[in-house]
């Protein structure tokens, strides 16, 4: 449902007149959402057309800042926390940890320049109206490949808390299925409210071919969506129960995906963390992007895409990671992955000064040890070397036989608290029978699992 436009927009004292010019406006709206595949401009008659206009001029300055300053070598304790505060002439705009995001950008093979584009072109912001309950904006930057969701305080807090693990989540698990978040901010306009909102990349980017868009917690309560009528254009995120008796048709690449679900959600488990959902998505394959019809020179650089050695998102110094690969650059050899393989595990375990690796990469404890570091080497190539396709975006992105699919996990800041319990009695109660979304965080994780490992194939 479509919220009031603001009285600066709206002519004439007469109540009536703005009564007739919101419902004007609303059915404007609904008929351009129409046309947009279930997304519409917002325009300068839209409410927020205002808000994402300063949005933009902060994005822009709040960018060129991480330009006009490098990156470090290596992130601080400091980054983490620091916060910039740059003054606009009708706002201010408040950055969150910048140097951290920007490295993040960088290890997802990002310029800044490229970023700074995409979110202050000349083209207007969309708006994403969906059937999710909850009460944050959405909007996409004008090409679709970056969200921008409003958010509480709260939820901020939670990520810029949990920021370094998660960073170091991605760094351990490249290929990680988490939402990428780009940045964190927050805005106050003279007289309004502050909005803390977050980017983030898009799940389905590009996503002109998709046909069908689904949002899975793994229950049955509150999980079907009616489609939108046949032959229209609207964009419909459907449910759970819009895709029973359906299959994820992934053949050989079924094992990484099941593997990988367990690690994303046994993360947030640590994080305590419920209500997350795995978006999928999915369109057919053109002939050219059939396996069987690659080319030799095409499969060598996807697999060099695949496993880059030097990458870090917490290491400024490591500009690459799986989806950017130079032309020179020659296919990664064991020795380095296995060299690769030991500065991750001392970063993710913050060994400092303990390590008992030398230089050329030899182990100088016992083969227990030795032994240990191999399997563990095994399942870290194992996880990390899948084939990406050539193509922005490659991380979220899977190729089946005949279809591909882009998945992704978001909404990862639902804490199992106090009244997430009590609303897990009073379901039980209510629904004896049925499966809910609002479980403990380790029932929620092997649900979802359990869910990806059935429609599988």
């Amino acid at each position: 449902m479509f919220m009031n436009y603001s009285e600066m927009e709206m002519s004439g004292p007469s109540v009536n007149r703005r009564s007739r010019t919101v419902k004007r406006r609303r059915w404007g709206g609904l008929r351009q959402q129409w046309k947009l595949l279930g997304l519409f401009e917002i325009d300068q008659e839209h409410e927020f057309y205002s808000l994402t206009c300063m949005m933009k001029e902060g994005l822009r300055a709040a960018v060129q800042n991480t330009i006009d300053n490098p990156l470090p070598d290596e992130l601080c304790e400091d980054d983490y926390s620091l916060e910039v505060t740059q003054i606009h002439k009708d706002f201010r705009m408040e950055t969150y940890a910048g140097p951290v995001f920007a490295s993040l950008r960088r290890s997802l093979g990002m310029t800044e320049k490229e970023y700074q584009q995409s979110l202050s072109s000349e083209g207007c912001y969309l708006q994403f109206i969906s059937n999710s309950k909850s009460k944050a904006d959405f909007f996409l930057t004008n090409d679709k490949r970056f969200f921008l969701k409003t958010q509480s305080k709260r939820e901020v807090q939670f990520l810029l808390s949990n920021l370094s693990i998660y960073m170091e989540h991605l760094e351990k698990y490249p290929h990680s299925l988490l939402v990428k978040f780009l940045g964190v901010h927050r805005i106050k306009i003279a007289n309004q409210r502050k909005k803390y909102f977050i980017v983030m990349q898009s799940v389905f980017y590009p996503d002109d071919r998709i046909m069908a868009r689904y949002d899975i917690k793994g229950c049955e309560v509150s999980r079907w969506t009616d489609p939108a009528p046949e032959g229209s254009q609207i964009i419909v995120v459907l449910k759970d129960l819009n895709f029973e008796g359906q299959f994820i048709h992934l053949d050989q690449q079924r094992p990484w995906l099941l593997r990988q679900v367990e690690i994303d959600t046994a993360f947030l488990q640590t994080l305590n963390v419920l209500d997350y959902s795995l978006l999928l998505a999915h369109q057919p394959l053109h002939q050219d992007e059939l396996s069987q019809s690659l080319s030799f020179a095409t499969l060598i650089m996807r697999t060099k895409k695949s496993v880059n050695p030097v990458s870090s998102p917490t290491h400024a110094a490591s500009p690459t990671v799986p989806g950017v690969v130079a032309d020179e650059d020659s296919t990664p050899l064991a020795s380095e992955l296995n060299c690769t393989h030991n500065s991750h595990i001392t970063e993710c375990n913050g060994n400092d000064g303990t390590d008992n690796t030398s230089l050329e990469g030899e182990n100088i404890e016992g083969p227990s040890r030795a032994g240990a570091e191999s399997a563990d080497l095994q399942a870290f190539q194992s996880q990390n070397r899948r084939l990406l396709p050539n193509f922005k975006n490659p991380l979220h992105v899977i190729d089946g036989p005949e279809q591909r699919y882009f998945i992704g996990i978001i909404d990862i800041f639902t804490g199992y608290g106090f009244r997430k319990r009590l609303e897990h009695l009073w379901k039980r109660l209510r629904h004896p029978s049925q499966t809910f979304s609002t479980v403990s965080p380790p029932a929620y994780c092997h649900r979802l699992c359990h869910w990806v490992q059935d429609h599988t194939k």
